[in-house]
């Protein structure tokens, strides 16, 4: 795909595809806002350009439909100030509210669709989801690496609809820059460090590296999956029970290969996830059945750090 440098946005309707899955505290104030600053430079060349922005985005991980907790209106007002400009947002990322507003923008002015983890479609890949998306912009953008190696409907489905009028916004551009590097004539000794949810999400990516990294360094929520399979207690931490055995194969596969891959010492665990939990730091493997791993621990970050 094109980059945006390629594409003059006058008096066209940018339909971009952001990473705003912010984290927010119990009043839904944002808590680090990283993401969606770093969308900010495509957002302005599409506006500077006169164009306007439809933005749309996931939100946490709603379950069978809408949930206040994860709905993008909380983030609404930290957008407008950061853009300078009030944000128009539809309650619906699809349906009669989201196409009528999307159909008034002007240049200049951005609309923000609500969450598309509230459609179970969103995640299947559904193609007609992505259809009704497509309808709202002229052309598409692609700026949330975050979500690239999933074939969900308002990436990789939703870019079928622009088969000329598809580009990389600058932050999808700039990562992807930077994995090219990772795959041709990265320096030596090279390390690499992952991270994320589910270890399903990765395997690709992991199976790849383990042909070119000499150190392998695994943390996140992927790591409690990594000990649960080598016999360790994880409590209540994020576990993909279906992919341990896979964890054994690429500890092997490392193994084999001479790599370093490394996993966490002791982790952060809590009772539950929020800002009063009652927390503590434990050896991995050894979290009590009522707590979860949050986060590396003291020994982990000193060792990770030598590496």
């Amino acid at each position: 795909m094109k980059t945006i440098d390629q594409c003059n946005f006058k008096d066209k309707k940018a339909l971009i595809r952001v990473d705003f899955n912010v984290p927010l505290d119990k009043e839904f104030n944002i808590t680090d806002d990283k993401r969606m600053r770093a969308a900010l430079p495509t957002i302005n060349k599409i506006l500077k350009d006169g164009g306007s922005v439809i933005l749309m985005s996931h939100l946490g991980r709603p379950k069978g439909g809408p949930e206040d907790k994860y709905s993008l209106k909380h983030i609404l007002a930290d957008l407008s100030s950061m853009l300078g400009i009030d944000v128009a947002f539809a309650t619906d990322c699809i349906g009669e509210d989201a196409e009528e507003k999307a159909k008034s923008l002007s240049a200049g002015q951005v609309l923000l669709l609500e969450n598309l983890r509230f459609y179970k479609e969103e995640e299947k890949g559904d193609k007609d989801f992505a259809g009704k998306l497509a309808k709202l912009g002229d052309i598409y953008v692609n700026d949330a690496f975050g979500t690239a190696h999933r074939a969900h409907a308002s990436t990789a489905i939703v870019a079928e609809f622009f088969p000329n009028d598809k580009y990389f916004g600058y932050l999808m551009a700039e990562e992807l820059k930077n994995a090219e590097k990772v795959n041709h004539g990265a320096e030596k000794p090279f390390t690499a460090i992952m991270g994320g949810a589910k270890v399903s999400d990765k395997i690709l990516l992991i199976e790849s590296l383990l042909d070119k990294v000499d150190n392998l360094i695994i943390g996140g929520g992927m790591a409690y999956t990594f000990a649960k399979a080598q016999g360790g207690e994880i409590g209540t931490s994020l576990l993909e029970e279906d992919r341990m055995a896979l964890c054994l194969e690429l500890l092997e596969k490392a193994k084999a290969k001479g790599v370093n891959l490394l996993l966490p010492l002791d982790t952060v665990i809590a009772d539950k996830f929020d800002n009063d939990a009652e927390k503590g730091t434990v050896d991995s493997g050894k979290i009590p059945a009522d707590r979860m791993g949050l986060d590396i621990g003291p020994k982990t970050v000193e060792l990770f750090s030598k590496v």
